[in-house]
């Protein structure tokens, strides 16, 4: 749909007054919610507001009673719940992002979104998803390791911002400010676990042999489980100290065990006898032998905020966290039979488990003040992300019998260190009003590191004449060989100026730009300019328009993964190669360049009494996106490889601005609040996004590609169709909050609606249908002290269409009966409840 028109930078389109809240801030009082947000940091101006109605652009804000009235435990799953524009979709076989899933807003890329903590950059992850899932080839801020428990509110800018804070911020920007209290604090336990029954997945009762001497299988009603327990406990404390400062501590540990959603493995698993007789292994074999579903997770994370006032003039601040994540989860059983496996090992088969151990730290200080009427701000923060990968439960073919059975598989890196001051002022400038002025400079240094692993979890081992002896390299994933080890680094300078002022009393404009040389792509320049006009006190518009980038990270210029596979038993290397690779550079790899958006948006708020409506609709274009290319092999990509000296290797795969596209959408909210005089009052929110994602043009071949003939793309359907549909199109969420004496009540309903599973042809499409997701809580406070809740998400135990009976019988159509496209959580009903004390 065409929203609008493109215009030329820097028109105004108009404005409103604003505040997209949600159920969400609705369920702070009164009295509490103009404490919480006394000061909005991120609102599309860097002028302190003291309310969200001051926006010029549509911001959402969280507070951390709404955080807690939810059983989900990860920031990331709060957010998908209460939000329509942002998504969290599951990953489950997808290597190391089961255990770090990244998260979208409004359908774009994970790191399409720009992460702050308290107005500062907060570091990416180190993790670079190359698995088929929503984000592929993205690297993105890992919001999980933020505890809820530390969290005062969230600030949710839908609108792009790279002129106030840089590259990442084309969707938006997500802003976590952490709790500042100088006292008291609060201990808080969750325990839960999924009650559930599997549609469409039936029980297996039993195995025999039919009268052909074939395997069969009875089967019952659909399959029952409880697993996935999770338990998480949290405390947080403020403490005040020396007069004029505070601390505010916050720990918190997740213990989450894994579920599987897995079907009946129908494969024979061992082989015939020489009669061709089933193996009588078969009949007792447990065929619920892999594991799809959410990983075992184990978290600790622990944070710092602290403030000190040395006058009226002058303060320090500081926070910091860390945190330590284990992960376990698992690949593709290997038969018994398979010939990857060595039955003097695993006379069964076994399945590969991938371990990941991620260190996760961070650090910020900083310093402001008033000097002169103009106040100031420096500061300093770093970031560092440790991902480590391991295999378990598995092995390396070639080496045989003395094969290991764990790995260590190496390790990936991402370090980022920022320096930035800025000043602002109120100025006189010939204007009707004053402007209030801001001007800035910032400079950002980050490494990227792929640590190699141990020897035998890459290596081939080969026979005497050069051949492989078997499957080289740690069964499910392959450690990152020397080869692969690399460490570089990078930095940028920017400068920023913003100026904000109203040109009547009712008409608030504010303009922006940023100017950013990065050391290895140049350089480039970003604006904003954004208005809200107050038509009377009921009705407000509000609109902007702006230009962003998103600059290729680190991971995306310098990831290198080589690994041997092989095919009738011949060896070959497949590789991701960085563009500057020969390998790359001779299938028509070229220098990496900034993504590069315009952003538009226009909306309206209209409120009356308890009522309050708001719409805004939007539109980002977005040029040269990075993508990752199709994997390139056969006999002609070959013989380019071996002309350019890479006989060795046989599929390429590398980063390319491969094309341009097109998010359209509209988000509407509206809120209600009603007293019911003896029975308490109730507060009800409706909220929309409609969003719809258009790959406007894909670039040609390069030549090198091109002279292959049309059987060559370097940027297929099934790629294309997963950022037109895998997200989806549309998302509701209803809420009702219902508090009546010690009391409170809330019921949220989610419909998600269609996504698709893409493949190469439509035919193998799987279509997702839309589905409504039901949460309910209930909470007892018998005093200010505690309170006891419980509740369900997903109450009425809703699956996606199971794929068996929607797509058709194939062997993993019965072992993974849901797509892991669904965009909400495939595990069925979650049952929790919930203690906490304050004090």
């Amino acid at each position: 749909m065409a929203l609008f028109n493109k215009l030329p930078l820097q028109l105004a389109i108009a404005s409103t007054l604003a505040a997209s809240v949600t159920a969400i801030a609705a369920e702070q009082p009164a009295e509490n919610t103009a404490k919480d947000i006394e000061v909005i940091s991120v609102t599309g101006t860097r002028r302190s507001l003291r309310s969200l109605s001051e926006s010029t652009v549509p911001v959402d804000l969280l507070t951390s009673r709404d955080l807690a009235s939810t059983g989900q435990l990860e920031i990331s799953q709060v957010l998908a719940s209460q939000l329509p524009s942002f998504n969290y979709p599951s990953a489950t076989l997808a290597d190391g992002t089961d255990h770090a899933k990244p998260a979208v807003l409004r359908g774009l890329a994970p790191d399409h979104t720009l992460v702050l903590v308290n107005g500062k950059r907060r570091h990416a992850g180190a993790l670079l998803n190359l698995g088929g899932t929503v984000g592929r080839g993205s690297t993105a801020v890992d919001l999980n390791n933020i505890p809820t428990s530390a969290i005062k509110r969230v600030e949710v800018l839908r609108d792009g911002a790279a002129a106030q804070y840089g590259s990442d911020a084309i969707a938006g920007v997500i802003n976590i400010v952490l709790k500042d209290a100088d006292e008291g604090g609060s201990v808080s336990y969750t325990y839960g676990e999924y009650d559930t029954q599997m549609a469409g997945s039936p029980q297996l009762l039993g195995t025999s042999a039919d009268s052909e001497g074939n395997l069969s299988f009875a089967k019952g009603a659909d399959r029952k489980l409880n697993d996935g327990i999770s338990r998480t406990a949290s405390a947080n404390a403020g403490f005040s100290f020396a007069d004029n400062g505070f601390i505010n501590i916050s720990i918190e540990s997740r213990n989450n065990e894994p579920t599987n959603r897995s079907g009946i493995d129908q494969r024979e698993q061992y082989s015939r006898d020489v009669n061709g007789n089933l193996d009588p292994r078969e009949f007792d074999f447990d065929r619920y032998n892999h594991r799809f579903g959410k990983a075992d997770i184990e978290d600790i994370a622990l944070f710092y905020n602290l403030g000190y006032e040395f006058n009226d003039t002058l303060s320090l601040y500081s926070f910091a966290s860390y945190s330590n994540r284990k992960g376990n989860s698992a690949g593709f059983y290997r038969r018994a039979k398979d010939s990857r496996n060595l039955p003097e090992v695993y006379p069964d088969g076994f399945l590969p488990q991938i371990d990941t151990d991620v260190d996760d730290y961070s650090f910020a200080i900083g310093l402001n003040g008033e000097t002169n009427e103009w106040t100031w701000d420096l500061s300093s923060n770093y970031g560092r992300n440790d991902f480590g990968l391991g295999v378990s439960n598995s092995l390396n073919t070639s080496m045989g019998v003395n094969s290991p059975t764990e790995f260590d598989n190496g390790a990936l890196v991402y370090e980022q260190y920022l320096v930035n001051m800025d000043a602002s002022n109120t100025l006189d400038l010939g204007l009707p009003d004053d402007v209030f002025v801001t001007i800035g400079a910032e400079y950002r240094h980050e490494n990227y590191q792929i640590k190699a692993g141990e020897t035998a979890s890459y290596i081939t081992v080969l026979d005497d004449a050069g051949n492989p002896v078997a499957a080289g390299g740690a069964q499910v994933l392959a450690g990152f060989s020397p080869d692969s080890a690399t460490d570089e680094s990078r930095h940028n300078v920017a400068v920023f100026a913003e100026f904000d002022t109203y040109l009547t009393s009712d008409w608030n404009v504010v303009l922006a730009g940023r100017f950013e040389d990065y050391s290895d792509f140049g350089s480039t320049f970003t604006s904003k300019l954004a208005s809200r006009y107050s038509v009377n006190e009921s009705l407000s518009l509000r609109g902007a328009i702006s230009t962003g980038f998103r600059a290729p990270s680190l991971a995306q210029t310098s990831y290198k993964s080589v690994s041997t596979v092989f095919e009738n038993g011949i060896p070959s290397e497949v590789g991701l190669f960085p563009v500057d690779e020969p390998a790359a550079r001779a299938l028509g790899a070229r220098d990496l360049d900034a993504e590069e958006s315009v952003n538009m948006t226009a909306g309206f708020i209209f409120t009356q009494g308890n009522f309050s409506l708001t719409l805004d609709a939007y539109r980002i274009d977005i040029d040269d996106r990075i993508v990752l290319s199709e994997n390139l092999s056969g006999p002609a990509v070959e013989a380019i490889l071996a002309e350019a000296g890479e006989q060795n290797t046989q599929r390429v795969r590398y980063f390319t601005n491969a094309i341009d596209s097109r998010t359209q959408g509209v988000d509407i909210v509206a809120t209600y609040s009603l007293g019911l005089e003896n029975y308490g009052d109730l507060r009800l929110s409706a909220a929309v996004n409609f969003n719809d994602t258009e790959v406007t043009h894909v670039k040609e071949n390069p030549a090198e590609l091109e002279a292959l003939g049309d059987s060559y793309e370097y940027f297929a359907r099934r790629e294309i169709t997963r950022f037109e549909e895998g997200t989806p199109a549309n998302k509701w969420n209803l809420s009702a909050t219902w508090d009546v004496e010690n009391f409170q009540t809330t019921l949220r309903a989610t419909r998600y609606g269609e996504v698709v599973d893409t493949s190469s042809t439509p035919e193998g499409d799987e279509v997702i249908d839309a589905k409504w997701i039901t949460d309910l809580e209930v909470a007892y406070r018998p005093s200010a002290q505690w309170k006891f809740a419980v509740g369900a998400n997903n109450l009425f135990d809703q699956y996606p269409q199971d794929t068996v009976s929607n797509i058709g019988y194939s062997d993993f159509n019965q072992i993974f009966t849901y797509s892991a496209f669904t965009p909400y959580s495939l595990d069925g009903r979650f049952i929790y409840g919930n203690i906490t004390y304050n004090f």
